[in-house]
């Protein structure tokens, strides 16, 4: 391996080169731009044999990306924010049309007001729209979930898309060391694409039939069915990536939650600053723990009750707003997954970061005192806490 100083977005855009992409259509939006910009500049320096689809709208390279899939291409796309929004549509068409397009996105807060930082609303705003979703903590995970993404995009037994996410600005803007793989390891573990239809005008099938109430539900199921497949295919593709790395993946990361009696759940970023205040706590005797999600759909619910199944209490942090809603999205999920347990941690959310503020290791302090007087008493004052807002 290699050590190269790489952006968030830099980390991504050398992944989709080593990972022999045959079409990228994309349409620039801060703060994904230098995603698809470093990846224009392989192109016209000829590092890639890429076609490179420059489109009028982000509507439009999702369209792009949904055809070439559909011809049996490699394909990605990247975007942020009202991009997405704007892809909105097209997000289920590629999910119900069982394309495996990789998407980059470094997550952004939408309008109005406008704003242009990082926070988690875009991609949750589209969390059912079929798309398997991961969530990366760093650069380094970037670069290697974004070529984990191509071959559990592609598996046979699961055919959907998927969307690798990093924080705006965070992330996507930060250099940092990055450990990557010779491109002759990378062609061995992706090989080339082998799709199980194809469109050929020497062999014509029909794709996006009209589909009334005869079966629209029955393909809705296949997608459900696929998704369920794509939890046991993410574990081999890590186990199989581990193997030329050395880095473990799965579907969830945890810190200290083999004892803890409080937690923070979270996505992204936030995740680093969370564990380094857990290990801070810990040399201070307070039995505390941090589960950050690497996946979020399909949500581990599994993975997730095992490793929360001894807390005594929960705090879900959202970097987004579902209004009106009992709970944040993340937060909706631990509940309804961690209903099963007979003695269920007490659970409060965290709303914070919305557009792009910063959230300090002395605001998680807090979060973890909170949670442990909860572990302790067993109640839980305020179910939503909005944590670093100006009143």
């Amino acid at each position: 391996m290699t050590i190269v100083g790489l952006t968030g977005d830099e980390a991504i855009a050398y992944a989709v080169k080593q990972s022999k992409v045959d079409i990228v259509a994309a349409y620039p939006i801060t703060p994904q731009t230098i995603m698809v910009e470093r990846f224009s500049k392989y192109v016209a320096d000829g590092e890639v044999y890429t076609g490179y689809v420059c489109v009028e709208s982000e509507h439009s390279a999702l369209s792009a990306c949904v055809g070439a899939s559909l011809t049996g291409a490699r394909v990605f796309t990247a975007t942020a924010s009202q991009g997405l929004a704007l892809m909105h549509e097209m997000l289920y068409i590629a999910s119900g049309l069982r394309c495996p397009i990789v998407m980059g996105v470094a997550n952004r807060a939408l309008s109005a007001p406008i704003n242009i930082h990082g926070d988690q609303s875009d991609m949750m705003g589209s969390r059912d729209s079929g798309w398997i979703q991961i969530y990366a903590e760093n650069a380094q995970e970037a670069y290697d979930w974004t070529i984990q993404a191509f071959k559990l995009a592609e598996d046979r037994d699961v055919q959907l898309p998927v969307s690798v996410n990093i924080d705006g600005f965070i992330i996507s803007h930060s250099m940092e060391g990055v450990d990557v793989l010779e491109d002759e390891v990378i062609g061995k573990f992706l090989q080339s694409r082998k799709p199980l239809f194809t469109m050929d005008p020497e062999k014509p099938i029909t794709v996006g039939a009209l589909c009334f109430t005869d079966y629209y539900f029955e393909f809705k199921r296949q997608q459900v069915e696929a998704m369920q497949n794509a939890r046991g295919v993410l574990d081999k593709v890590c186990k199989d990536y581990k193997g030329i790395s050395g880095r473990n993946y799965g579907a969830i990361d945890t810190f200290g939650m083999e004892d803890a009696d409080a937690a923070i759940i979270c996505l992204g970023s936030t995740a680093g600053t969370a564990k380094e205040v857990a290990r801070k706590f810990r040399a201070q005797g307070k039995k505390v723990g941090a589960i950050k999600l690497w996946l979020y759909r399909p949500f581990p619910s599994k993975e997730l009750i095992e490793a929360a199944k001894h807390a005594k209490a929960l705090a879900v942090f959202d970097k987004a707003i579902s209004f009106g809603a009992p709970y944040g999205a993340l937060c909706t999920d631990v509940v309804s997954a961690l209903h099963e347990l007979e003695e269920r941690p007490r659970i409060f959310n965290v709303i914070y970061g919305l557009g792009g503020r910063d959230i300090q290791p002395s605001e998680i302090e807090l979060v973890f005192n909170r949670a442990l007087e909860i572990a302790q008493t067993g109640v839980v004052k305020e179910s939503t806490v909005f944590l670093g807002v100006r009143e």
